[in-house]
């Protein structure tokens, strides 16, 4: 089987974690690079929290690149650690060994390292836009040289997570994440209202539990602590929510079995201008849309039992080491 292959920008606080164990759980992805934003905690937090899960899963070869600190917008980053934790991994203190070389890149060399298969590589992103909206920039003929975006991000008809309209990856960096709708192609949209349902429950997470405190992996050792950690919050500020929901795991599920999503091609757009709807995403459903609108797919629904069973399936085996 031939192995997709993904350059993964993320701000690695709990979710993005666990989606990027999920990759390392399955067969089907290599990950290429890692680029390294603010958004859940610092960009300085992520990266020492990128070099801690590879040294714990022996995942050393993956490069990690130093992407943005701020947005595009200059507006100060707000750190989520009521959600994430305050290192960003919910109650774990990511310690790596002093005499451990783990090198970081620059973002600015990113194209150069990864240009031979630049053709074959899917740029799947879980956080801010900012990193990705200034290789755009600088290298927008490039950009269309991958094979393609899939961004988790944007709301569509359904409230936001940081404001009443506004989804936090959009929310962060509206500036950027209008530079991508403008001028990304092969461009795959998976939203708030989408990922919310994607619900893993106390039972799943304790039963991946109990099975690796047999084998011992110290990824699969992760899971717990961080997911309960992450439910916390959510079911204090969720009431009668069941589970944590995977925003950034379902991009990847996407990735993997795309034919098991239902997706929409749709003319959408992003509020840049400050005031109440900045960073709100919306798209135009009328029959004849408004002009100047880029279109894109966008997914729509998912299959919850699929995505419980695949999520089960992953977690409760052993990882190829």
């Amino acid at each position: 089987m031939k192995k997709k292959k993904v350059l993964l920008f993320g701000d690695f606080g709990i979710d993005d974690s666990i989606a990027l164990f999920y990759i390392w759980f399955r067969k089907e992805i290599e990950v290429v690079g890692i680029v390294a934003d603010y958004g859940n905690v610092s960009r300085e937090k992520v990266l020492r929290n990128i070099n801690y899960l590879k040294y714990i899963s022996g995942q050393y070869d993956i490069p990690v690149f130093a992407g943005a600190v701020i947005p595009l917008t200059g507006i100060e980053p707000e750190y989520f650690p009521n959600v994430h934790g305050p290192e960003g991994l919910g109650p774990i203190i990511p310690k790596i060994p002093s005499d451990m070389e783990l090198p970081i890149h620059y973002t600015e060399d990113l194209i150069t390292i990864i240009k031979p298969s630049i053709q074959d590589i899917t740029i799947v992103t879980l956080g801010r836009l900012s990193s990705l909206a200034s290789i755009f920039i600088w290298q927008l003929d490039e950009m269309d040289l991958f094979k393609e975006i899939i961004v988790m991000g944007g709301a569509f008809f359904y409230p936001g997570n940081v404001t009443p309209l506004a989804e936090a990856n959009f929310y962060g960096d509206p500036y950027a994440a209008n530079i991508i709708i403008r001028y990304a192609k092969k461009l795959t949209i998976i939203p708030l209202n989408v990922t919310q349902s994607a619900l893993v429950t106390p039972e799943m997470v304790q039963q991946i539990d109990e099975f690796h405190q047999k084998t011992k992996d110290p990824v699969g050792l992760m899971i717990k602590p961080m997911l309960n950690y992450y439910y916390t919050f959510y079911s204090s500020n969720y009431p009668g929510i069941l589970g944590s929901p995977m925003h950034d795991l379902l991009t990847i599920d996407y990735l993997i079995r795309p034919q098991d999503f239902k997706t929409s091609h749709l003319p959408i757009n992003i509020v840049v201008s400050r005031g109440t709807a900045f960073g709100q995403s919306f798209a135009d459903y009328r029959p004849k849309p408004a002009e100047g609108y880029n279109v894109h797919n966008v997914v729509l629904e998912f299959d919850y039992d699929l995505f419980k069973r695949t999520f089960l399936e992953t977690f409760l085996q052993e990882r190829d080491k």
